[in-house]
C-alpha cells in the first residue's frame, strides 16, 4: 500500500465542512509514515487550498472533477482538462433554455449570469467571490473548467436525461450533490486526475486505497487498487466498493488509516 486517495466533501469532511483533530492526526501519521494522503475533489483549488495547508499535505490535488490537477504551492495547473469553448457555449445555451442557468468556472474563478440564493449561500460557506456577468454565452470567450447547473433534485434525471441525449459522449455528466449536475470534459475524472498525480509520484494504482461518497468517485474507486466507499454513499458508488467505512460524521477515513498504519507499520 503506498497511498490514500481521497474525496473530500462528506468523505473526509462532513457537512460542516470541518477537518476534526482525529482525521488530521491521522492524515499527519500516514505522511510521516511515507504513505501520501492525496485528495480528489470537485472543489475549486482556491476552495480547498486553506485545508491542504492545514493538513500539510503537499502533493498535487486533482481539483473540478479530474478536470484540474493543481500544485498546492503555487496553484499551477499541472494538468488541464476544459471544456472547448463552443461546446461549453452550447452546453450553457441549452441549460439556460431548460430553466437552469450553470455555474461557469474559468481561471479558477466562479462567474454566474445572475446572483441567485445558491450563488450567495455558495460564496458565504466558502468564503470565496462570485462574479454576475449577464449573457454567460456572449460572456464566455474562454475554455471553462466546468459547468455546474443547479436544480432541485427531482430534477436532475430528467435534466441530464436530456443533456446526454443532446450531447452524448461530448460531455461527462456527473452528480456531487443531489442538486448539482456537473458539466465536463470526458477525460475530466478523478480517476484520469488521479492516475496524473500517481505518475507524477511513481506509485502504482493497485497500491492505492481510495475513499469516496458520491457518484462522482466512482471512477476514482475504479481507479484504485482497493475502493472504500463511505456509509450512506450514492447508490451507484456502492455498487464499486469493495469496502464500506463509517461516515464523515463518525471519521471513518481517519479509522482506516489508523487501523492500517497500526496493523502493518505498528504505528
Amino acid at each position: 500500500m503506498r497511498a490514500f486517495a481521497c474525496d473530500f466533501d462528506r468523505t473526509l469532511v462532513a457537512e460542516d465542512g470541518l477537518l476534526r483533530p482525529r482525521t488530521l492526526a491521522a492524515i499527519s501519521r500516514s505522511q510521516a509514515a511515507g504513505i501520501p494522503v492525496l485528495i480528489a475533489t470537485g472543489r475549486m483549488f482556491r476552495s480547498i487550498r486553506p485545508y491542504l495547508e492545514q493538513a500539510v499535505l503537499p502533493h498535487p490535488v486533482v481539483c473540478y472533477q479530474g478536470a484540474a490537477v493543481v500544485d498546492p504551492a503555487d496553484g499551477a495547473f499541472l494538468l488541464h482538462e476544459p471544456l472547448d469553448v463552443g461546446l461549453a457555449r452550447e452546453a450553457v445555451a441549452a441549460l439556460v433554455e431548460a430553466g437552469h442557468p450553470p455555474n461557469c468556472y474559468v481561471d479558477d474563478a466562479l462567474f454566474v449570469a445572475a446572483h441567485t440564493e445558491y450563488s450567495r449561500r455558495y460564496a458565504g460557506f466558502q468564503h470565496l467571490p462570485v462574479t454576475e456577468v449577464g449573457d454567460l454565452v456572449a460572456w464566455l470567450d474562454r475554455p471553462p473548467t466546468k459547468l455546474v447547473a443547479v436544480a432541485d433534485p427531482e430534477e436532475i434525471p430528467a435534466l441530464r436525461e436530456a443533456l446526454a441525449e443532446r450531447f452524448g459522449e461530448r460531455l461527462f455528466l456527473t452528480t456531487s450533490l443531489p442538486f448539482l449536475l456537473e458539466l465536463g470534459n470526458p477525460l475530466a475524472t478523478k480517476g484520469n486526475g488521479m492516475q496524473f498525480v500517481a505518475d507524477r509520484l511513481g506509485i502504482d494504482a493497485e497500491c492505492v486505497v481510495s475513499f469516496g461518497d458520491g457518484e462522482n468517485d466512482v471512477e476514482l474507486l475504479e481507479w484504485a487498487g482497493f475502493g472504500v466507499a463511505v456509509d450512506g454513499g450514492h447508490p451507484r458508488l456502492l455498487e464499486h466498493a469493495d469496502w464500506v467505512c463509517p461516515p464523515a460524521r463518525e471519521e471513518g477515513v481517519a479509522g482506516l488509516i489508523e487501523v492500517y498504519l497500526a496493523s502493518r507499520l505498528g504505528l
